[in-house]
Order: structure tokens, then C-alpha cells, then sequence
């Protein structure tokens, strides 16, 4: 017996350290917390349905328990005109928004949402941002106010649902229109009242009389969230062919992120795109064939044009705001050379 009594409680202790280390290490791994986030959208519940929510879904589903995201809807965390100053803060850590509509403090805000006649279809909006630099210059100018952007997409054009029909630029005179700031500053040229309100009181608002309308989506948002029951017609005529949207997370949220949970993000959010863009694109084709809660009125295309000149002068006065603004102006400008080069069907003729 060559195992004394004070050589075996060593060795035991160095053991029983070594089990007790094991014993702590391991529900350190099995305990870790996963990341969470809360996202809020500037969509409702019903149009939420498509166009923010399969992105979190895909999310949740595919991080493995790592990463946990809650969604929320149009104004129920945060006013949708506050959301920015929310994210800035990490009150919310990632949002779905136009730039518009979240009052962004900075020189592309009224590029966001609908900029007249910046667009003619939905696949404009990825052009513009990966061939035309679009991208660069939107996360330039977020990463100066500690926000990180993450990707854009268009989706719906701007056309006008009204209880009373819109057959001439005259009719839009004294309309009191549920709309985007910059698409309302620009209507205002042609006698539209913009109101701004939540955007789930939109629909009551138009059964009480507050508004006659809303020139804030296609027609497919129009049946989807059911703003075609409460109005009566449908302009075909619009104002933007695509809405620009982005994708934000708070800067110190994202650079938190591992590595790969920052590509499952970004890849989600692509896949998003792509879901909106058939979803949209077949929609406001089939209701617009089919649909029978709105009649479709339009305006004549030589009476349209004093609209679409009006643009051009609007272009030339954001131009004038500074120097972000003049760059992004020229970039529309010489897109819309292009494709008005390139025919139909990029451009009517």
C-alpha cells in the first residue's frame, strides 16, 4: 500500500477540482441566452403579414435558437413617425420602414417612400441601389447617425382609392388623402390635403368623412388591409411606380451580431424581397382584372403630363436642398434618360 492517506486526499482534491470545473463549464454553454430583438414595422397586422413577417419568421426558424426575434406592428411600440429616434436610442432594435415615414434625419428621407416619378415598377428600386449607387450612399449617410441600413426593395406604386372617382387633375382638388410627407408635399401642388394619422385609424377615418381617400399604396394593399371596403374607386393613374423601403438595425445591435447570424439576416431579408415583389406584381395585375370593390378610373395621358412636368420641377428645387440631394437627383435623372432610351417596356413607348 504505497497510497498514503495525505497522497490520496491530494490527488482527490486535484480530481474533484477538476469535476467540479467541468461541472460549472457546462451549463454556461447550455444556459446561454439567446439574442433578441424587437422589430417593429411600419406596416399593419394585415399587410405585416406579407411583407415583414415570412423575413422574421425565416429568421427564427433557421438561427437555431440563437437569435429570437418579436415583431410588432404599425405604431404599437412606438409611433411609425418616431421610429428612427427609437432605433437610434435601442428602445427597437431593427425596423421596416421608407425613410419618409420614420422621419430619418438625414438628406435621403424624402428619396424614401414615394419620390414622384422616380420609378416606374418595382425592379427599378434594386437597379437604382446596386447599378446606380443608391446603396453606397444610403449607408453612408445612416452610419452618420449611428444607425445601420441594411438593404432596400420596392414594392407597390402610389395610386389614389377615393370614394369619389378621380378623372381628371382637376378632381384631386380639396381631397383630403391619407399619404407618404414628401408624396403629400408634392399633391399639395394640385390642391391635395395631406393628413397625417396612424395608419390603422386610416379606414375609420374614411367612414367618419375625416379623408376621402388614400394615395399611399396599389391596389393590392387596397384589398389587402381593407381600405377597398370603404372606398369606391381606383385611379390607375400614379404618382411612383415602386415605394422604397429599408431594412435598419441599431449600429451596436448589428455589430454585435456573430458573423454568420449577420448573413442569416441579410439573406432573409433578400428572400423577403423577392416574396414582394411576385406578391405585388400579380396582385395589383389580378385585382385590377378582377377585383370587384373598386372601379378603375384614369386620368388621359396628355392631361397626366402637366403632373409628371410638375415632377421635374420638384426634382430641380430638392436638387437645390444640398449637395446629398443634388447627387441622388442626378442619379434619377440619368436613370430616367436610360430608360426612357431603352422603350418599352421600360419606359411607355
Amino acid at each position: 500500500m504505497t497510497t498514503t492517506r495525505r497522497g490520496f486526499l491530494k490527488n482527490a482534491g486535484v480530481g474533484g477540482a477538476a469535476v467540479a470545473a467541468s461541472s460549472l463549464a457546462a451549463p454556461a454553454v447550455l444556459a446561454q441566452q439567446p439574442i433578441r430583438w424587437r422589430f417593429q414595422t411600419y406596416a399593419g397586422a394585415a399587410l405585416g403579414e406579407h411583407v415583414t413577417k415570412p423575413i422574421i419568421d425565416q429568421i427564427n426558424a433557421a438561427s437555431n435558437g440563437e437569435l429570437e426575434i418579436e415583431l410588432f406592428y404599425a405604431d404599437q411600440l412606438v409611433p411609425t413617425g418616431e421610429l428612427f429616434q427609437a432605433l437610434q436610442r435601442g428602445t427597437i432594435d431593427a425596423v421596416h420602414s421608407d425613410d419618409d415615414s420614420m422621419a430619418s434625419p438625414t438628406p435621403v428621407r424624402q428619396f424614401g417612400g414615394y419620390f414622384p416619378f422616380a420609378t416606374r415598377h418595382a425592379l427599378d428600386v434594386p437597379v437604382l441601389f446596386r447599378q446606380y449607387g443608391l446603396a453606397e450612399i444610403w449607408d453612408r449617410e445612416y452610419e452618420k447617425v449611428g444607425v445601420k441600413w441594411l438593404s432596400a426593395a420596392g414594392q407597390d406604386p402610389c395610386n389614389f382609392n377615393t370614394k369619389n372617382p378621380i378623372r381628371s387633375v382637376a378632381d384631386l382638388e380639396g381631397l383630403r388623402l391619407y399619404t407618404f410627407p414628401t408624396a403629400g408635399r408634392f399633391l399639395s401642388r394640385f390642391g391635395v390635403v395631406p393628413v397625417n394619422i396612424p395608419y390603422e385609424d386610416a379606414e375609420v377615418a374614411v367612414q367618419t368623412g375625416e379623408l376621402d381617400g388614400m394615395a399611399w399604396s396599389g391596389i393590392t394593399e387596397d384589398y389587402t388591409v381593407g381600405w377597398a371596403d370603404v372606398t369606391d374607386y381606383f385611379c390607375t393613374n400614379n404618382i411612383s411606380g415602386a415605394w422604397i423601403g429599408s431594412f435598419f438595425v441599431n449600429q451596436q445591435r448589428w455589430a454585435d451580431l456573430p458573423d454568420h447570424l449577420k448573413a442569416l439576416v441579410l439573406a432573409a431579408v433578400e428572400s423577403g424581397h423577392f416574396y414582394r415583389n411576385q406578391w405585388y406584381w400579380g396582385g395589383e395585375a389580378r385585382l385590377r382584372a378582377e377585383g370587384d370593390k373598386l372601379a378603375l378610373t384614369s386620368i388621359p395621358q396628355e392631361e397626366w403630363q402637366q403632373v409628371e412636368d410638375a415632377a421635374a420641377e420638384f426634382w430641380d428645387e430638392v436638387a437645390q436642398e444640398g449637395e446629398v440631394e443634388a447627387e441622388l437627383v442626378n442619379i434619377f435623372r440619368a436613370y430616367r434618360e436610360i430608360i426612357n432610351s431603352a422603350g418599352y417596356p421600360y419606359s411607355r413607348t
